[in-house]
């Protein structure tokens, strides 16, 4: 039985959703080496009044932009543009730390093949800056909500390796890309990044770090370039909220899902794959919930004032500079399981309501396996 606390959650969620108009999301993920990816793009994709604009996939992995665009497709959005950073491999996660944990992404892209990069199509996904000038600048001005849910390499600046940005290239093969934030102009735009980002985005939500202090945080570190965070989150024109690794750390969601869920859904095989009916952190997906619905019933703002400092190493302090007033990390304003049960009831509505669309589906490469 819900609480009643989580049922007066979904009412107004259900209530939130037929009232509000439509909210311009672009989701920035490492879906690669932990399964909260797929479910927050099963959030992303499944909830009435979010409008998905584009997918920017920041791991290189080809399984990546395939598994991306096959879980964008089960869930109604066949055509949902997904850019990849370059140049691309066929690397597979393995985990060589606890030894416990599954590979997902390769076996979602050949099973559940679809959408805009069907299996052995993985090229044709577009050059992320591309991808991210030509929605921006098609949206109306301050309507974009960006969440980044691992590295922030494809909006910051140039790598040290790039000499150049690119000029017009629709479906990008080019190896040395120029990042979003000092992007020029192109067709799409006259502006350069900066001005773009500030002209149509609203605010960019960020995975990583702890609040008000933090040690080295894989998503600022892990990409190899602890500076191309630090410069999205010490230059960003506009407003930035931080969801720290502490809340979503104990919010375990993912077990009903794989208990009850659709055995044809491919999030859900995703869990199965990856930690087979052992829940799973939230983090990606509170972040989503968040960029989706803002503060509502599940979060707060920790603070009033100040900003983040990334440091070398990867880690993070709150400077308390009262002046500052664009920069903000999320508490959860809920108890951890009252947290996790709203996700668990979004995955499975979301599941749920696409599950005839999907067995009317052509058969895919192989058989979904079911477990």
């Amino acid at each position: 039985m819900k609480s009643p606390r989580l049922a007066f959650y979904v009412l107004t969620s259900l209530v939130f959703a037929l009232t509000s108009a439509a909210r311009n999301l672009i989701i920035d993920t490492d879906l690669f080496s932990d399964v909260d990816d797929a479910g927050a793009l099963l959030l992303a994709a499944t909830t009435p009044h979010t409008n998905l604009l584009a997918v920017a996939v920041n791991y290189p992995s080809s399984f990546s932009a395939l598994a991306a665009s096959a879980i964008l497709a089960h869930y109604g959005h066949p055509s949902t543009p997904i850019g990849i950073r370059r140049p691309l491999t066929n690397a597979t996660f393995f985990d060589n730390r606890s030894y416990e944990l599954g590979e997902y992404t390769s076996k979602i892209a050949f099973q559940f093949s679809g959408g805009s990069l069907p299996w052995g199509h993985a090229e044709e996904a577009w050059d992320p800056v591309t991808l991210y000038r030509k929605a921006l600048a098609e949206a109306e001005d301050g309507s974009v909500t960006i969440a980044s849910i691992g590295f922030l390499d494809n909006v910051s600046f140039s790598p040290p390796r790039a000499t150049y940005c690119p000029e017009d290239s629709t479906k990008a093969t080019l190896t040395q890309l120029c990042a979003l934030l000092n992007s020029t102009s192109d067709t799409y735009s006259t502006l350069n990044g900066h001005d773009l980002v500030s002209r149509k985005v609203s605010e960019l939500v960020i995975m990583g770090g702890g609040y008000p202090t933090g040690r080295p945080s894989w998503n600022f570190w892990g990409s190899g370039n602890v500076s191309l965070a630090a410069h999205v989150v010490h230059t960003w024109p506009g407003r930035v909220v931080f969801a720290g690794t502490d809340v979503g750390k104990h919010v375990l969601t993912g077990g009903p899902l794989m208990m009850e869920g659709p055995k044809t859904d491919p999030v859900r095989m995703a869990y199965m794959y990856y930690s087979p009916f052992k829940a799973r952190p939230s983090w990606d997906p509170l972040v989503v919930s968040y960029a989706m619905d803002g503060l509502r019933a599940l979060f707060t703002f920790g603070n009033e004032y100040g900003y983040n400092q990334i440091e070398p190493d990867g880690s993070n302090r709150w400077i308390w500079d009262e002046s500052v007033k664009t920069q903000f990390f999320l508490r959860l304003k809920v108890d951890n399981a009252t947290a996790a049960a709203h996700v668990d009831d979004l995955f499975l509505r979301g599941a749920r309501s696409t599950v005839k669309r999907s067995e009317g589906n052509t058969q895919p490469a192989a058989a979904h396996v079911e477990l």
